[in-house]
């Protein structure tokens, strides 16, 4: 549900919409990390002006710690 709501927004605010990929880790119990893979061209949008594009994402997803108990955190990295 995380990955595929980052992956679907992520696609309407980059200019390379194909290149995007999102994994996902399990770290601990109860703490999941997901990492967003996008054009090198992209990371800037998808992090924003001080990071508040990333921020964004992130306090959405807080909202699903609530429902299921997990904790997330997010990564942007270039790919090519």
């Amino acid at each position: 549900m995380v990955n595929d709501f980052i992956l679907s927004y992520a696609r309407l605010i980059v200019k390379h919409p194909d290149a995007l990929r999102v994994e996902s880790r399990e770290q601990d119990e109860g703490f999941e990390e997901i990492t967003l893979y996008a054009d090198a061209e992209d990371v800037g949008k998808l992090i924003g002006k001080e990071g508040r594009m990333i921020n964004a994402i992130k306090t959405v997803i807080s909202g699903c710690k609530a429902k299921g108990g997990k904790s997330y955190r997010v990564n942007v990295q270039a790919v090519g």
